[in-house]
C-alpha cells in the first residue's frame, strides 16, 4: 500500500510543483492547494485548477513546509471508491440504475492547513465538491454525506481521527449544477515526535452514504420493567 502511494506521489510531482509555482506568483490570495499556512478565507479560494477535469486537485506533503508557518502537513487525497456519490429516486436502496440517478456528487478540490502548538497538531481541511442532476433529477435539497479521516499509514494502518459531516446542497431546477464547500476546522491530535514522521500520515476524504444511514438509526430506549408491588 505504502509503495503504491509513493509511486502515485512521484507521478504527480510535476503537477504539484506547477501548482506551487502558481501560488508563489499569486501571493496570499492563492487557492490554498499544497499549503499549510494560508488564512481560512483562502483555504479554497479561486484557482485555475478548479474545473480543469474530473480528477480532484490535492495537496502534496512536500510543499506543506513552504507556507508561512513551516508546519509539515500530511498528504490529502480522495479515498478509493469514495470519489463519487450516486443518489436515486429512492434514497437508501443502494446504487441506482443509470436512468434512476437523481443527483451525482463529485469531489473537485482538496486543501489543508496545519498548525503545531504545544505538541498538538491542528488541521483545517477544505473540500470543494459538485452536485449535478441526473436523468431523474428534480429540484430539492441534497444532504451530502462526507467523511474526513486521518490515517497513520504504517505496516498496520491506524485511524487517528474520523469525522463525519452532512452538507445540505440546494438544487434549484431539474437540470442543475451546484458547487458546495465544506471546511472542517477542528481536526486535532497529538503530533508524532519528531514531527517529520507526519509524512507517514494521510488525510482521506470521501463520500460516506453508509455513515449517513448509520447517523439516522434511532437510538433504542431500554424498557424498564415495572417494580413488583409488595
Amino acid at each position: 500500500m505504502r509503495a503504491e502511494r509513493n509511486g502515485q506521489r512521484r507521478a504527480s510531482l510535476g503537477t504539484v510543483l506547477l501548482l506551487g509555482l502558481g501560488l508563489a506568483l499569486g501571493g496570499c490570495g492563492g487557492s490554498g492547494l499544497g499549503s499549510s499556512g494560508l488564512g481560512g478565507s483562502d483555504l479554497l479560494g479561486s484557482s485555475s485548477a478548479a474545473g480543469s477535469g474530473d480528477k480532484p486537485a490535492a495537496a502534496g506533503g512536500g510543499l506543506a513546509a513552504a507556507a508561512a508557518n513551516e508546519t509539515p502537513c500530511p498528504d490529502i487525497e480522495v479515498r478509493n471508491g469514495a470519489a463519487t456519490l450516486m443518489i436515486g429516486s429512492k434514497p437508501g436502496e443502494g446504487e441506482p440504475s443509470p436512468l434512476d440517478v437523481r443527483y451525482q456528487g463529485t469531489i473537485v478540490r482538496l486543501a489543508r492547513e496545519c498548525h503545531l502548538n504545544a505538541g498538538l497538531l491542528t488541521i483545517k481541511v477544505g473540500v470543494e465538491g459538485r452536485i449535478i442532476t441526473g436523468p431523474a433529477g428534480i429540484p430539492g435539497t441534497v444532504n451530502v454525506p462526507l467523511r474526513i479521516t486521518v490515517m497513520h499509514d504504517a505496516i498496520q494502518p491506524k485511524t487517528v481521527v474520523s469525522r463525519f459531516a452532512t452538507i445540505p446542497v440546494t438544487v434549484n431546477s431539474p437540470v442543475d449544477r451546484v458547487t458546495f464547500t465544506h471546511i472542517d476546522r477542528d481536526i486535532a491530535f497529538p503530533a508524532p515526535n519528531p514531527i517529520s514522521l507526519i509524512d507517514s500520515y494521510v488525510i482521506y476524504v470521501g463520500f460516506d452514504p453508509l455513515g449517513a444511514r448509520q447517523q439516522k438509526k434511532p437510538t433504542r430506549k431500554r424498557r424498564v420493567a415495572p417494580r413488583a408491588r409488595s
